[in-house]
């Protein structure tokens, strides 16, 4: 087979990269071009190496990497990436890598370094195998948890789901919050509407806890600002907020991408936490996914306990880590 592996510009690689990502399976957000572009314009460091693997002329495979310090990465770091991959074409994966390693071994780097991959990526899969063929070293280690929930296709199917204990207060919870205030939870996805309510979200990302307003420097900032719009334009956001009284006192920024909705982040104003109104809106989000016939819930990265008081399961994340031999 004849692969040819060639550096490339965002703006030349959109049409085949998006044709690529609606064939391969489990395709997310975080694989997009309109993801990797924004990132690299607020967030990127060192040197860029889009790479393209080309079969007969086609593209086939996507590699976006940056070199740093000698180390060669995937775009984008884990503070705001939740999955990383090479998007291959089906049944050309072993080729296709195969010939980008061969393009590799004549690039100078320390370290290939494969941040959160899933266990069931063709990544994952055959670039160990693939490496050691060249005598490089492979180390791999799981780095994190991506919980999810399969969704029934009715609400009351999954309050069964849960488990006794989680489902009596999750049904507690809302019959309060139901009963005391003049409740409003919707989904804003217009860029004008997403535009508008970024500074609400940004708001109760910073009050609903400290972690969270220290991650929040002004370049995260500008970048998910950058992004959500983006993605808006795209139709693949929903930035959910809850409102009691009129004033909004939780949002959530959620992605619609393959088939599933993924919690992106969240905040809620703490004035209001004895009504759980953080907890609550993410199970309004679940609902609404239940509703439009979305049949994947992800939680995404961390194992915080709210994910599996609402049914989530781990999906483990893998790192791969490359080095060659010295001479």
């Amino acid at each position: 087979m004849s692969f040819q592996v060639s550096q490339e510009r965002f703006d030349d690689l959109e049409t085949p990269w998006n044709y690529l990502l609606s064939v391969v399976p489990g395709p997310t957000v975080f694989l997009t071009p309109t993801w990797h572009r924004v990132w690299w314009q607020h967030l990127g460091d060192g040197d860029l190496h889009l790479l393209s693997v080309r079969h007969d002329g086609r593209v086939v495979g996507i590699a976006p990497f940056m070199l740093q310090d000698h180390a060669l990465r995937l775009l984008g770091g884990t503070d705001v990436v939740d999955y990383h991959d090479l998007p291959l074409e089906p049944e050309l994966e072993a080729p296709a890598l195969s010939a980008l390693l061969d393009y590799l071994g004549s690039q100078p780097w320390d370290s290939l370094e494969l941040t959160s991959l899933r266990e069931r990526s063709p990544t994952f899969d055959l670039l160990p195998g693939l490496a050691r063929t060249r005598g490089w070293l492979v180390e791999q280690a799981q780095e994190d948890v991506c919980p999810c929930v399969i969704l029934p296709p009715t609400w009351d199917g999954y309050l069964n789901s849960l488990a006794r204990k989680d489902r009596h207060e999750l049904r507690r919870k809302l019959r309060r919050l139901y009963g005391e205030q003049d409740v409003k939870h919707y989904a804003v996805t217009s860029p004008e509407g997403v535009a508008q309510g970024m500074d609400d979200f940004f708001r109760l990302l910073r009050a609903s806890r400290e972690v969270k307003a220290q991650f929040l420097t002004p370049r995260r900032e500008a970048f998910m600002r950058a992004m959500a719009i983006a993605l808006a334009q795209e139709g693949r956001l929903y930035l959910f907020f809850m409102e009691l009284s009129g004033v909004r006192v939780a949002a959530a920024l959620c992605f619609y991408y393959g088939g599933q909705l993924s919690l992106y982040n969240s905040g809620y104003d703490p004035a209001y936490s004895s009504l759980s109104v953080g907890l609550l809106l993410k199970a309004l989000c679940v609902r609404e996914a239940i509703e439009r016939g979305i049949t994947l819930f992800d939680f995404l990265r961390g194992a915080e306990p709210y994910k599996y008081d609402l049914g989530g399961k781990d999906h483990r994340l893998w790192q791969l880590t490359v080095r060659r031999p010295n001479p």
